[in-house]
């Protein structure tokens, strides 16, 4: 566990921030001593994580943002700069899944799956690129992965594309800032416990017993876990980390896991 001022005087963006691995991040950052502004689609679950993260006592903001479009992402990034003067860190944990054969997946499924995840990830990491590069002094940049990207989706082949391609755009953005002090790095869960993802993927009669059969440690990744190696990784403690991929998963990326359907 990092000291509880880790963060403090820091501002943290992270999309994805009002649910899920997002938000379970968010609260450690803020906990942690960072000022958190938490990116999301509905003002609703945007307010209600918001409730949530003020317990720890640091300014919190919400953004009501599609992240495949590029003036509103530009907008928040502003606003996020005015009021508080930089951005220190930034998260990208918004997504888009569901299940399809790839078949059966339609042109329009594709594109807006991959337009979230990868275009709305590389909508955020270059613009706050930018501002991190014009105010110097460096930052962390993280992205949220998944195993289906190492070992193949079968039944998501839109969305472990396009997380593949996060992986590559990390590696990139990894060499290129590094003059700048801008570390960029990905957190690779396994399946997660507490996630609207695994519900909605694998909510099916015998799915989630599938899934955690295929983990060698036999059981979920904790919200709790998957927050507490992000931090890690976009803190000072991580200073000569760039451009990574950290997996975490219980050993799954090694195991059969690649042949289950849902993968």
């Amino acid at each position: 566990m990092l000291p509880n001022d880790t963060f403090a005087g820091r501002v943290s963006l992270v999309t994805g921030g009002s649910s899920g691995i997002g938000e379970a991040i968010a609260q450690e950052l803020a906990r942690l001593g960072s000022d958190v502004a938490i990116v999301g689609r509905r003002q609703e679950q945007l307010d209600a994580a918001a409730e949530r993260l003020q317990e720890h006592g640091t300014r919190v903001a919400t953004y009501a943002v599609d992240v495949r479009e590029r003036p509103a992402v530009e907008a928040a990034v502003s606003d996020v700069v005015e009021q508080w003067g930089r951005i220190d860190h930034l998260v990208n944990s918004a997504a888009g899944n569901f299940q399809a054969r790839p078949e059966d997946l339609s042109p329009n499924a594709w594109s807006a799956v991959v337009r979230i995840v990868l275009d709305g990830t590389w909508n955020f990491s270059q613009v706050v690129g930018q501002h991190m590069i014009e105010r110097g002094g460096g930052g962390s940049i993280l992205s949220i992965g998944t195993t289906a990207a190492l070992i193949g989706g079968p039944s998501t082949v839109h969305s472990t594309s396009a997380k593949a391609g996060v992986i590559a755009l990390t590696k990139s953005l990894g060499a290129a800032w590094a003059e700048h002090g801008i570390r960029v790095n990905v957190m690779t869960p396994g399946p997660t416990e507490g996630t609207g993802a695994m519900t909605f993927l694998f909510g099916g009669e015998g799915q989630w017993d599938e899934q955690v059969q295929a983990i060698p440690m036999k059981r979920m990744l904790t919200r709790q876990e998957a927050a507490d190696a992000s931090v890690y990784l976009l803190s000072d403690y991580a200073s000569y980390v760039t451009g990574h991929n950290l997996v975490i998963d219980g050993g799954r990326s090694l195991g059969r896991a690649g042949g289950v359907f849902g993968g």
